[in-house]
């Protein structure tokens, strides 16, 4: 049974935090919260113990060695956060990955597999933000009752004493005043369950942590989880150089799988900026693993697996497709934009595979009869123009003269654009880039003169 998720309040929080959106996670029924005396006040001799994680009771704590690393053969809950409009392509792209009950809901997919699953989707998804590993779930009245419900679990199983940790809080409705104190107590239990454990505890590093945690809180319930992933998955390791308010790398690649883009149609973004989407497209064409070239905070936990690991990796690499030019155009009007777009996709390797010129959005024509435009016009500070309006109408003009056959996707956060086009939308996707609220707009072109 799955329980409540994640509003757009507490999406907006994790955003801030991320500039990513943040995840609404499914959580089962809640046990009440128990109380326990801290380690302090056991009596000598009496070992902490500890169940499954989120429920209470169980068995011995195992001492955390390589042989700990079977958990990754077990099946877990996950979350996945993503763009908001995305999540039925994200559940999507997971069940292709192997996730089993992908069920997607507000903000993210909640799924289910074992660990190297989720080192997986790490590596290979291209619309996922991070990846959640669910480690405890309960009910709570105060900030005393997450200390005991985080002292309960077996964090030195997880990971190791000489591993820096942080703990970040996202609430929705909770009765708590403070959630700086409630990732502070989070992080005192994780540290007095170390000492209880063997005597050391792990130092804290809020900036860039071996092992992030999320607490998310609603009004009466509490989730835990470990943060596999890190730095945001959109931080794929190629973007040197970005324009002025870039596209999301996980909204671009969404984008093409909503416009129904795949390798060999045509593909034109006449206002590229840096070159996000071409380099999502030339990504996918190539079936480039958008996670090769970066680190994980999976790679810190004790069930991490060297070996599989390696496997993967190499896997994703074999699985590579040699470069090839495709029939991939991109343009912009400023030539720094061209200039950082080259350098992008000359850190991707895939340069040579797509085709860039300077040139004006209003008068480029068509690389070929038919084809996929896709484009993040630019609005607001990005579009220096005394008349907003004028520019819009012309952009709807040049479409309908110089692509008719095509279909043209346009993601724009102005109200303006769709009224001042002069093109009618078969299709409006809401979607966000980063805290941004956008529309995905989709034109069917035919021939037409400007009227």
């Amino acid at each position: 049974m799955r329980g409540r998720h994640l509003s757009l309040r507490a999406q907006k929080a994790l955003r801030k935090a991320d500039t990513e959106p943040g995840p609404q996670p499914p959580t089962p029924p809640a046990p009440e919260p128990r109380r326990r005396p801290r380690p302090a006040e056991k009596p000598a001799g009496r070992e902490l113990r500890r169940g499954v994680p989120g429920e209470p009771g169980g068995g011995r704590i195992p001492r955390p060695t390589r042989k700990a690393a079977g958990v990754a053969r077990q099946s877990q809950r996950f979350f996945a956060p993503c763009p908001r409009g995305l999540e039925t392509e994200l559940a999507k792209e997971l069940t292709e990955l192997g996730a089993a009950d992908a069920v997607p809901s507000s903000g993210g997919v909640a799924f289910a597999g074992e660990l190297r699953l989720a080192w997986r989707v790490n590596l290979w998804s291209r619309l996922a933000v991070r990846v959640l590993q669910q480690v405890g779930h309960g009910r709570y009245r105060g900030e005393d009752d997450l200390y005991e419900a985080a002292l309960d679990l077996p964090w030195s199983a997880w990971f190791g004493p000489e591993r820096t940790l942080a703990v970040h809080t996202v609430a929705h409705a909770s009765p708590l005043k403070s959630l700086n104190f409630a990732s502070l107590r989070i992080k005192d239990a994780v540290c007095d369950r170390f000492r209880a454990d063997g005597g050391e505890r792990p130092s804290v590093d809020p900036r860039a942590p071996d092992v992030p945690l999320l607490l998310y809180l609603e009004r009466d319930a509490y989730t835990l989880y470990l943060d596999l992933t890190g730095a945001p998955l959109n931080r794929r390791g190629f973007r040197l150089q970005a324009a002025a308010a870039p596209l999301n790398e996980n909204l671009a690649a969404g984008i093409l799988r909503l416009a129904g883009w795949h390798a060999g149609i045509p593909l034109l973004d006449p206002m590229m900026g840096g070159g996000t989407l071409l380099l999502e497209a030339a990504m996918q064409a190539l079936n480039i693993a958008p996670g090769l070239k970066r680190h994980f905070a999976f790679e810190h936990l004790t069930s991490f697996d060297r070996v599989e690991w390696a496997r993967l990796r190499k896997d994703a690499q074999a699985a590579a497709l040699a470069p090839r030019a495709l029939p991939i155009y991109g343009c912009d009007i400023d030539p720094a934009m061209v200039r950082a777009a080259e350098t992008n996709l000359r850190a991707a390797g895939v340069l040579d595979c797509v085709r860039l010129k300077q040139a004006d959005a209003l008068t480029v024509g068509a690389p070929a009869a038919a084809g996929i435009l896709v484009s993040n016009p630019p609005y607001g500070v990005r579009l220096q123009q005394a008349n907003p309006a004028a520019f819009y109408r012309a952009l709807g003009d040049a479409l309908k003269q110089r692509f008719a056959g095509w279909s043209a996707w346009l993601l724009s956060a102005d109200p303006e654009l769709p009224r001042r086009i002069g093109l009618k939308a078969t299709r409006r996707i809401p979607l966000y880039n980063g805290p941004l609220e956008c529309r995905l707009y989709e034109y069917r072109l035919v021939t037409g003169r400007p009227d």
